[in-house]
Parts: C-alpha cells; sequence; structure tokens
C-alpha cells in the first residue's frame, strides 16, 4: 500500500515539475484582446503587444521583417509577420465580411503581415491555432489584400489594433506600432444580415414576446431601407392582425400604411392612415406632420395638424404644428397668429428662441420649415 501511494505521489511531482504556472508573456510582451460590433457583426482580435523599449526607428524592415523570411525554425521557410508577438495573432469574424471590398467568410483566422514600405500583404490564414509564422502555409490562406501602411507623427509605444472611421455599416481596423499604421476596411452587408437576423428570430421566442412589437420593427426597418417591402407588408400584417400578439394601433397601422405608400399603393396606405390617426397621442401625429412636410406633402400635413389641434387643443405641440402647416401651404398670417400663441407656452429658453425666430421669419414672409 505504502509502494502504490509513494508511486501515485511520485507521479504527481513529476508532472508538476514539468507544467507551468500562469506567467505574463515572454519578452514583456502585454495580452489583449479589441473587439467592435459593425452593424450586428462582431469582429474580435486577440493579440500579444511587443513594445519599441528604445528600438525607435529599427522596428519596422528590421525587427518587423520585410516580405517573406525563413525564422529557422518550424516549417515556414518564407514566413510573413505574425502582425503582434508571441502565439498566433487572431481575427474572427461572426458573419460573411468584406476585407478591402474582398468577401470573406465568417470564421476565426490566423492573420498575418508581409510588410512592405510602400505595400503591405495582409493575410487571413485559416490555420488559427499555431505559434507566430513558423508553421506559415500559403496553401491555408482564405484571403490576401494589399493596403498601404501610413506613416504617423505620433510614436506609439505599445502595438496596438484600434477600430476607426466608423459607419454604420464598416470600420478601419488600423494595427499602430512606433510611427506606422497599417489599415484595413471591414464591411457588412448589414441590410442582407439584418433580415436574414429578423427571420431567424421571428420564428423562435420573438414572434410573440414582446409581441406586435418584434414584427413592427422588422416591417419599419423595411420601410426605413426602403427594401424587402412586401415581405416588410408580410411582417405589418402580422404586427396588426397576428391571432396571438396583433395589435391595430398607430404605430403598426401607420408603419403599414408607409411600405404601402412605397410600394405604390397609395390608395391603400390613405385608408390605413385614417384608421391610424384617432388612434394617435400628440407626440406620434405632430411627427407624422413633420413627416408629410418633409416629403413636400403641404396640403396633408396641414389637415394632421388641424386633427390634432382638435383632439389636443391649447397644447404648444399642436400649436408649433399649426405654426409650421400654415407657413407651408404659404399662409404667413395664420402661421404668425399660432406662433403667437405658442410663444407663452415655449417648455424653456431654447424653444422660446426657436419660436422668436419663427416669429421674425413670418414677418419677413418666410417659410419656417
Amino acid at each position: 500500500m505504502k509502494k502504490i501511494v509513494f508511486s501515485c505521489l511520485l507521479a504527481v511531482i513529476t508532472i508538476t515539475a514539468f507544467s507551468q504556472l500562469t506567467l505574463p508573456p515572454d519578452g514583456g510582451n502585454k495580452k489583449a484582446m479589441v473587439g467592435e460590433r459593425i452593424g450586428i457583426t462582431d469582429v474580435t482580435i486577440h493579440y500579444d503587444r511587443p513594445g519599441v523599449k528604445g528600438r525607435e526607428g529599427k522596428i519596422w524592415g528590421q525587427l518587423v521583417h520585410a516580405g517573406y523570411t525563413d525564422l529557422g525554425f518550424g516549417t515556414s521557410k518564407a514566413a510573413p509577420w505574425r502582425a503582434g508577438a508571441n502565439e498566433n495573432t487572431t481575427i474572427e469574424f461572426s458573419s460573411d465580411v468584406m476585407i478591402e471590398g474582398q468577401p470573406l467568410s465568417a470564421g476565426k483566422y490566423a492573420f498575418f503581415i508581409a510588410y512592405d514600405p510602400t505595400e503591405c500583404t495582409l493575410i487571413f490564414s485559416r490555420n488559427n491555432t499555431s505559434w507566430g509564422s513558423f508553421f506559415y502555409n500559403p496553401a491555408e490562406d482564405a484571403l490576401r489584400v494589399k493596403v498601404k501602411p501610413v506613416a504617423t507623427d505620433k510614436s506609439v509605444e505599445w502595438l496596438q489594433y484600434e477600430f476607426i472611421n466608423e459607419t454604420e455599416n464598416s470600420a478601419t481596423v488600423a494595427l499602430v506600432w512606433e510611427k506606422l499604421m497599417i489599415p484595413f476596411k471591414v464591411e457588412v452587408d448589414l441590410v442582407k444580415l439584418q433580415l436574414e437576423s429578423f427571420r431567424r428570430e421571428l420564428r423562435g421566442e420573438r414572434s410573440f414576446n414582446p409581441g406586435w412589437q418584434s414584427y413592427q420593427q422588422a416591417a419599419r426597418y423595411t420601410a426605413d431601407k426602403n427594401t424587402d417591402l412586401e415581405e416588410g407588408l408580410k411582417w405589418a400584417d402580422q404586427a396588426i392582425s397576428d391571432q396571438f400578439v396583433g395589435e391595430a394601433n398607430f404605430v403598426t397601422l401607420s408603419t403599414k400604411a408607409d411600405i404601402l405608400s412605397k410600394l405604390g399603393r397609395n390608395t391603400e396606405a390613405d385608408t390605413i392612415m385614417k384608421k391610424a390617426l384617432p388612434l394617435g397621442n400628440m407626440q406620434q401625429i405632430h411627427q407624422y406632420g413633420r413627416q408629410l412636410l418633409a416629403q413636400k406633402k403641404n396640403a396633408e400635413a396641414l389637415e394632421v395638424f388641424k386633427l390634432n389641434s382638435q383632439k389636443n387643443p391649447n397644447q404648444f405641440t399642436t400649436l408649433m404644428g399649426l405654426t409650421r402647416g400654415y407657413s407651408a401651404n404659404g399662409d404667413y398670417k395664420n402661421a404668425l397668429k399660432y406662433a403667437n400663441l405658442a410663444l407663452p407656452q415655449a417648455p424653456g429658453q431654447q424653444a422660446k428662441t426657436a419660436v422668436e425666430g419663427m416669429i421674425q421669419k413670418l414677418k419677413d414672409g418666410k417659410d419656417v420649415n
């Protein structure tokens, strides 16, 4: 029995002797992770951050070798730079993306750079588990793109990745180190991805929770983007009349009317809006009137503002609606009348100043919209 215990203890000691505890990365480099959501696509980068450490002017083309080289270890005889330190730099995309205009499928990739002072080659490799670029194999490349490095004025001590120039469907990922930036643009087909997400979610829990709002949100998106309107119309109908969650209210009805209008079915749209307006609150009706003004439907807008005033008389919002409605139709006399009535009800100095500006414009015979 003692021999068995001793043997087990010896095995534990032996295993422990060859195992390693968690320590900072070799060479004082720092581990880092950075990510950002582009549209509904998550982009995540894991990397190690080497420092300049007094090697100014000796980083690019020296410490970071140009092009491809034999690192003297591993299987690669023509290895690019690992785009960081220690193990692979990796970049992961939760959906398909475009890198500098070229398609790349969703997934996790090792990221390498073949540095050149005038044009760098960025490499996205399917092998994301190797150590550095010692085992780089071009047969595993998923994508290569070329970008121009950009000189910077400010020196960055620790290599970093950052997201810049963001839009709703794109961002530039930039590697920045010492006085150089290597940027590349990541784009997503946001509308396509968003619609795919709606279709998927509306077959699950979101189809009945939180009720009509889910279908309404999807329908509203198609109207705002003026895309897939027939599908949006189906979602709008479900938001209104689905037997479990449907509700005919101002929001659902006005969304359906907007889609019908974009489809050129204006008579149907007008009929739906006549049902919607009595169900709207003061702000909803006012915003619909402002929307009509933006569409240059001035006469229709004035009728909406009049209806709102009848439902909600002598309110700052409805008085301002009448001011804008009459002004848009060239009736500056009535517009001035309602602007003067609105002035003492202005909620705060900023609103008061805005109304005073409108009053002066109307006195000068100018439209306030």
